[in-house]
């Protein structure tokens, strides 16, 4: 696919994006650029551009407003030693985007327009690139539908888009234990639903517990499946795991309700490497409490391409609140963390074929 070049005359200047790279925080500030791909029934992919950073013109009736038809992306480009900027599991994610249009009832994009996108970007705007420990560019491809009518179809009309923002730590500052609350009222997903799909419908949907959760101090929100005993799912927007005694690592299985995340599936593979015993299955809400009393459960964390690795402290909840071990920098998360962290910015060998150079 040839993209076409329309660079912005009015970019940030070196000093104003020194600034803002000191101190970027999480989805706070973007570049220069955006890459962009429309899609047409009976055309397909196609005008496939660069062009400056703004905002979109929709037509009011656009599907995208009444009918929630889009999904997402998220994955960061890392700066590494000897300068290069290179991605993790990029086809991954093309991939996950890619069932996530199925389900929604859009158009797939070919995985090699993907990460071609993904890569033009980062080249155009590399000086935006954070260098800071921990510190990357997030990546946030997206495709909405752009069609104008009211009528519940697919849309004729599709635009493919990659945004990026330079990140720090999700949760700002320096990278420590969280607490979480527990979801008693409210679910992420249903079975049969999108669940499984990275589509903002999901993420919708945990606001209102997301809100109960900050009322009780807690930085993310946990949802439960009530129809199968009451089995954990994820957070809000990460995966959880658990550290058992015999070192076992439990995470719930991928049931149609939770997202295939990226950041799980390697966190799955180097926590094998490490020698630990890797299981995917049911895990309730009561054998969690069983755990905490017999003291059987070491660590719980939690995974994502925004977050990366981050140890949970509390399960809070109507019930009251649980307290787990191993939040220390010594403990399974952090090794994991560490592995991870290193693939991703070259301190550690790829054995798995998960870069991709950018620049």
């Amino acid at each position: 696919m040839e993209f076409a070049r329309h660079l912005s005359e009015h970019p940030a200047t070196a000093e104003r994006r020194a600034e803002i790279l000191k101190d970027p925080g999480f989805g706070n500030y973007f570049t220069d650029h955006t890459v962009v791909i429309d899609w047409t029934e009976g055309v397909g992919w196609h005008d496939a551009r660069v062009e400056p950073y703004g905002p979109i013109a929709l037509d009011p009736a656009a599907s995208v407003l009444h009918y929630g038809q889009e999904i997402f992306e998220g994955l960061k480009a890392f700066r590494h030693a000897d300068g290069s900027v290179q991605t993790f599991r990029a086809e991954k994610n093309a991939e996950r985007l890619n069932a996530s249009a199925r389900r929604l009832a859009l158009p797939e994009l070919p995985v090699e327009s993907f990460v071609e996108a993904v890569k033009l970007l980062v080249q155009v705007d590399e000086a935006w690139v954070p260098e800071g420990d921990g510190e990357a560019l997030y990546l946030r491809p997206f495709m909405i539908a752009t069609e104008a009518f009211l009528g519940v179809r697919p849309s004729r009309e599709v635009s493919f888009r990659v945004i990026a923002s330079p990140a720090g730590n999700y949760f700002g500052g320096e990278l420590h234990a969280v607490p979480i609350w527990l979801s008693e009222h409210f679910s992420r997903a249903g079975h049969g639903g999108t669940g499984e799909a990275k589509c903002g419908g999901n993420y919708a949907a945990s606001l209102a517990a997301q809100l109960e959760a900050q009322d009780h101090g807690c930085a993310q929100v946990l949802f439960l499946d009530p129809t199968d005993d009451f089995a954990v799912e994820e957070l809000g927007g990460m995966n959880v795991f658990f550290v058992l005694e015999g070192n076992r690592l439990v995470t719930p299985r991928l049931n149609g309700n939770i997202l295939h995340g990226v950041t799980r599936a390697s966190v799955l593979q180097i926590a094998a490497d490490l020698g630990l015993s890797v299981e995917e299955r049911k895990f309730t809400i009561d054998e969690w409490r069983e755990a905490v009393a017999e003291g059987t459960l070491r660590e719980v964390f939690a995974c994502g391409t925004a977050a990366v690795i981050t140890p949970v402290s509390e399960l809070r909840s109507e019930q009251g609140t649980m307290t787990f071990p191993g939040t220390g920098a010594d403990a399974v998360w952090a090794r994991i963390r560490e592995q991870l962290l290193g693939v991703q910015t070259g301190a550690v060998a790829d054995t798995h074929g998960w870069l991709t150079k950018l620049v």
